[in-house]
């Protein structure tokens, strides 16, 4: 009696093409999902920042994005902070690139969060 090859468990190829797809996209996972995290939080605290801007000068903005942005781990220096305030609204830019290092490459991943908020 003759048996088909997928009856007997040998015909697996794209099983393991898909394990592998699988692996890929949890380590994708690994590498990005922190990065985000720490990013969300970051955006956080320039929302903070620009709801009280009416209490707080340019400077003190500046030194909080900062010190979140080392205590996250974030390449953000002073240069990449831009705020403005135009009669009763503030903007802050913060722009900032992220090296995550992959096998094989380094992805380049760009950030710009954007706050605008009237000062009270």
């Amino acid at each position: 009696m003759r048996r088909n090859r997928r009856e007997a468990g040998e015909g697996n190829f794209g099983c393991l093409v898909g394990i592998i797809l699988l692996l890929a996209a949890v380590f994708v996972a690994y590498k990005m999902i922190p990065l985000k995290v720490r990013a969300a939080e970051l955006r956080q605290v320039i929302q903070d920042e620009a709801k009280s801007a009416g209490t707080h000068n340019d400077e003190r903005i500046k030194k909080a994005i900062l010190l979140k942005a080392d205590e996250n781990r974030l390449p953000v220096t002073e240069d990449n902070i831009q705020i403005s305030r135009k009669q009763n609204d503030i903007w802050i830019d913060v722009e900032y690139t992220v090296p995550v290092k992959f096998p094989g490459f380094t992805y380049q991943w760009k950030q710009h969060h954007h706050y605008e908020n009237p000062i009270f």
